[in-house]
């Protein structure tokens, strides 16, 4: 099965506990999962390392499935 989603495309997220966000598709991941810029922030804690010396928690991106996301031009579509 093909998927219609493809990276750097915008998406809305369609069900879910961010339902109604828009987004550019940052990646495909393997397991039918996309990463959407801006939505499902989660809060990473990062140890002190040489590249970042100060540590602390940094918000990024966790993937959700491709099936809670829709093209943007198709949710338009829709809409109308």
């Amino acid at each position: 099965m093909s998927k219609a989603i493809k990276r750097e495309e915008e998406v809305v997220v369609i069900s879910g506990a961010h339902k109604g966000k828009r987004g550019k598709v940052l990646s495909v991941q393997a397991g039918e999962r996309v990463l959407v810029e801006g939505v499902n922030l989660i809060t990473k804690y990062e140890r002190k390392t040489q590249e970042n010396p100060e540590g602390g928690s940094v918000e990024r991106e966790a993937p959700i499935h491709y099936s809670n996301v829709m093209l943007a031009a198709k949710y338009d579509a829709k809409q109308k």
